[in-house]
Parts: structure tokens; sequence; C-alpha cells
């Protein structure tokens, strides 16, 4: 009986070691990104072991990191009822509420699963520093808050060493994150993200040699850890952007390639692998690849909407502007509206426009141009950043003589918060309304209309912003002055004078090469006898000078003549 007694007891500690033998499977699976590998040992722990909370809170997390919240959070309200650290899972619901924006509740669910803290645990703050970093709306500061409670209980945490270095480089403190990454691999040799996120760190300073010498470490201990992989491949990715050589950017982009496609063998060819093998291929502008990528995940799932966004894109840059516009119309009518970014509407308007615009350059199809414009409104709404993106939009419009229409999209460009462009898309605002009023308008009814006014006042700005930023452009400076004489009222044409004489200085202060230049040479002209004309009645003498000027580098000019026989009369 005793024999038999003992036998048993074995058996329950075997299967305990099983069990978290298995549990610590999952983790690692869950740090490599096999979410697939993650899941199945997780739903295997769950129907042998129904009991224990742990089990449900990882797999549920598995699912948010999938970003399928509500397939995590039947795991979470199930895993709550386990006998066994099922408040666990209150941390679960309480990531789900910080991606939804209700704080209140996340911490109500957070003090839950604190409810049963005892002197010694650190878990519980480990996990809810991890919510606070991996919400969708992160708090880098209540995450480094809740796991330096953590560090308090156990200094030698690894676990809690590596998250608070996620918390601190996500509040931007890079050297405690250095620190923090540097003890979590001192602690744990076997911690591989540790010493990756180290690499991570130079790789985001575009010290780009450093962090892939730091990721081949890595890849020198265990070839078969995947985040590296995507790791370098976003390296040569950055570094390919960032070099002014083609040949290297060439180069450097196939490695990239190359070394995402290592990542993806590694990790799960998962749908959701897969999809964020295609968000990578959208970086490298891959879309060839792209469209073969969306097509057989489409033969794996008909239903997941994201699908349709890669079908989109990759149809818009492959020219199959029917199949885009089709594909994103219904991206957007399937989609969780919280999932639809900025760039879907970009997109979907770009292929409604190149539909709706004949090769040259007529508006063939005005309802869906209108409609295409309403898009990149939408697009703006979302993310007012995204409009230093519409430049090259604006430029063929502006090309294709559609300067109304290019103004839209000049005007939102400008609005682009740390846009690169910002300089060259307000010179093409003013230019597109200063096109547009003296070439398109034939007459001064039609300029004084109060809309066309309220464009000149538009391209006045814009003019001015180009100045702010850079005084010596001096196109900018003569362009400004030709759009307040259309400006009705006096102020407006004094200002015309201003600017006109800025102008002057300007290429003065250039030195003779740029004052014998042609175009130089017509502004001056127009520059000078503009101001003698605003100065006749006011300032005779002002006025003859500047006539005497324009006259000099335009001899035959019948008007500049007569203009100064009336002042010398």
């Amino acid at each position: 009986m005793k024999k038999i007694k003992f036998i048993s007891l074995s058996l329950l500690f075997f299967g305990t070691a099983v069990f978290a033998q298995d549990l610590e499977q999952a983790k690692k699976a869950i740090d490599a990104e096999q979410y697939q590998k993650a899941k199945t040992i997780l739903k295997s722990l769950i129907a042998s072991s129904p009991d224990k909370g742990r089990n449900y809170f990882h797999l549920g997390e598995v699912y948010l990191a999938l970003n399928n919240a509500d397939s995590a959070k039947i795991y979470f309200d199930k895993g709550i009822a386990a006998k066994s650290d099922g408040t666990f899972n209150y941390i679960g619901l309480g990531e789900i509420s910080l991606d939804n924006k209700n704080t209140t509740e996340a911490e109500a669910n957070f003090n839950k699963a604190l409810a049963e803290v005892k002197k010694k645990d650190t878990d519980q703050f480990l996990y809810i520093g991890k919510a606070y970093i991996h919400s969708e709306n992160p708090d880098f500061k209540k995450a480094i808050a809740s796991l330096k409670k953590a560090v308090a209980v156990d200094p030698k945490n690894a676990q809690v060493q590596l998250s608070l270095g996620d918390a601190q480089f996500g509040d931007a403190d890079v050297n405690s994150a250095y620190s923090s990454y540097r003890n979590a691999y001192d602690l744990d040799k076997s911690l591989l993200r540790a010493k990756m996120q180290l690499g991570v760190i130079t790789k985001n300073a575009k010290a780009f040699p450093e962090a892939i010498a730091a990721f081949d470490e890595v890849t020198k201990l265990d070839a078969n850890y995947g985040p590296v992989y995507r790791e370098l491949a976003e390296t040569y990715y950055f570094w390919s952007a960032s070099t002014g050589d083609k040949v290297k950017r060439d180069e450097y982009i196939k490695k990239a390639l190359g070394y995402y496609e290592k990542y993806m063998s590694l990790t799960d060819y998962s749908l959701e692998s897969r999809m964020r093998h295609a968000d990578f291929l959208i970086l490298a502008k891959d879309y060839q690849a792209l469209q073969k990528e969306a097509q057989a995940m489409q033969q794996l799932d008909k239903v997941n909407p994201r699908i349709l966004r890669f079908l989109g894109y990759a149809a818009y840059e492959n020219k199959n502007y029917d199949e885009s516009i089709k594909a994103l119309n219904d991206f957007v009518a399937k989609a969780d509206p919280k999932r639809i970014s900025a760039r879907d509407y970009l997109f979907l308007a770009k292929s409604k426009l190149a539909k709706a615009i004949s090769p040259e350059g007529a508006i063939t199809d005005k309802a869906l141009f209108d409609n295409a414009m309403l898009d990149l409104t939408k697009a703006t709404e979302i993310d007012p950043a995204i409009g230093g993106e519409f430049s090259d939009l604006g430029v063929s419009l502006y090309k294709q003589k559609l300067y109304v229409e290019s103004v839209k999209v000049f005007e939102a460009a400008t609005k682009a918060p740390n846009s690169s462009n910002a300089l060259l898309d307000n010179f093409y605002l003013g230019n597109a309304v200063l096109f547009y009023v003296a070439n398109d308008l034939k007459t001064d009814a039609e300029r004084n209309k109060p809309e066309v006014q309220e464009l000149l006042k538009k391209a006045d700005v814009a003019y001015g912003n180009v100045v702010a930023g850079s005084p010596t452009t001096q196109d900018a400076h003569l362009n400004r002055a030709k759009i307040n004489r259309f400006i009705v009222g006096e102020e407006a044409k004094a200002n015309a004078a201003a600017h006109y004489q800025t102008y002057i200085d300007v290429v003065h202060a250039k030195g003779e090469a740029e004052l014998a230049k042609e175009s130089v040479k017509s502004g001056l002209i127009g520059a000078y006898s503009y101001i003698g004309s605003h100065y006749a009645i006011s300032d005779k003498a002002k006025a003859r000078e500047n006539f005497e000027k324009a006259l000099a580098l335009d001899p035959t000019s019948k008007y500049i003549k007569e203009s100064l026989d009336v002042l010398k009369k």
C-alpha cells in the first residue's frame, strides 16, 4: 500500500514537472514568435489541466499578439474561473481595456489581479508592466512603475530586467534600457532577446554596421532564433534608405528580403506571420512579391479583410487600378474602423485618381475624382502626417495643369507636421494658384470672385512660408508679388511692390552671374516696371528711377518709354 502511494506521488510530481516544462516551452515559443506552436502547446495544456489559470492567460496573450482581441477575451474570461492563478487573466482583460483607451477599467482589472499577491510574488507586476508596454496605447511610465515593484522583490529576475529595458526604451531612456538589457542577459545567458535588444538600440541610433555585428553575435549563439533575422532585415532596409549609393541600396534591400525570408522560416508560416512578411514587402516596395503573397494568403483565408489591403496596395503599384479600387473599398467596408490607416485611404485615393484622369490630363470621371479627394481628406483626418506623402500626387496633378485640384492636395501636404517636403509643397501650392488665376481665368470679374480671392490669399501665405524657411529663394518673392497684384485692395498692391523690391535685392546680392540669366532679366524688368507704376502718383522720382532701370534692361519696351514720358510732363 505504501509502495502504491509512493508511486502515485511520483507520478503526481512528474506530471507537475511536465506541465512546468510545457509552459516554459510555450513561453519560449512566444519569445521566438512561433505563435502557432505556442497556441498548440497552450491548448493542449488547457485540455489536460483546465484548472490552471496561467494557461488561459498565456494563450490569451498569444491572441493579443496576433491582434485577435475577441479570441483573447474568450480565454481570459474562461481563465478567471480556473482554480489556480485565475486572477492573472484580469491582467489580460486590463490590456484589452488599455487597447480600448479605458484606463479606469484597465486599472480596476489590474487591481483585481493584485488582490492575491503574496510578499515574494513578482509575476503579477511583471505582466502588468508588459500590458502597459504591449498595449496599442502604451504607458511606459506606468510600466516602469509596475516593473520596479517586481525589481524590489527580486532584483535578479532576468525577465523583469528585460521588460524593464523594454519600458525604458519605449520611454526614450536609452541609457537605462541598455543597462537593463545587459543586466537581463548577464543574469540569464539563454535570454537571447535581451542580447538582441542591445543591437536594436544600436540600430535605432543608425549605427548600422555595429547593429549588424551585434545581431550576428546572437545568430552565433543560436542560428535558429527567428526574431534576430527580422532585426537584421530591418537594419539592412533602414541602411538602404539612408545610403545614396544605388548599388549598395539594391544590395541591402536584397539582403533585407533574404533575412526576412529566414525569419519567416524560423517562426510560423502561418497566416499571421505571412501578413508580417507582407508588411515588410510594402516597406521594401516589392509589389510583385506582395501580390503573389496576398493571393496565396487569400487561398488560406477568404474572409480576413487585412489581405484585401495587401491586394489593393499591390494592384495599385502594378497599375491594376480597377482591382485596387475594389480590394480597398472591400477592405474599408469590412475592416474594424480602428484598423483602417491613413495610408489605406491614400492608396484608395491614388487608385481612383489614376482611373479618373486620362493620360492627357483630362478628368474623365468627375464623380470618381471627387471621391478620391474625399479619401485624401479621410487620410489626413486619421493622421495629418500622411500629408507629407502627398507631394508626388500633387506634382502629378500640377504637371497635368489641374491646378485647382493640385492646390487641395498641396494644402493637405503643407499641414503635415515635420514634413521634409514642406517648403517645396508650399512653393507648388503658390505656383498652382498663380498659374490658375493668370492662365485659366480670363477676366477680372472671374479673378475677383470670393473663392478665387481666398485661393490667392492661401498662395500668399504659402510663398510667405517658403521665404521664411529660405529667404534667398528669389522666385518665391517674385511670384508672391504677382499673386498680390491679383488680390483686391490697395494693401495688396503695396505688398506686391515690396515683394518685387525684395526680389530685386535678392538677385543683386547673388552677383553678376545671376543677373546675366535671361529669366532673371525678365523678372527684373517686371519688378522695376511694377514698382515704377505703383509710385507714379505718390513718388514720381522713385517711379522714374525704377522705370529707367527697367528701360536699361529692355530698351525697346513701348510701355516703359511711354510711362517715362508721362512722368517727365
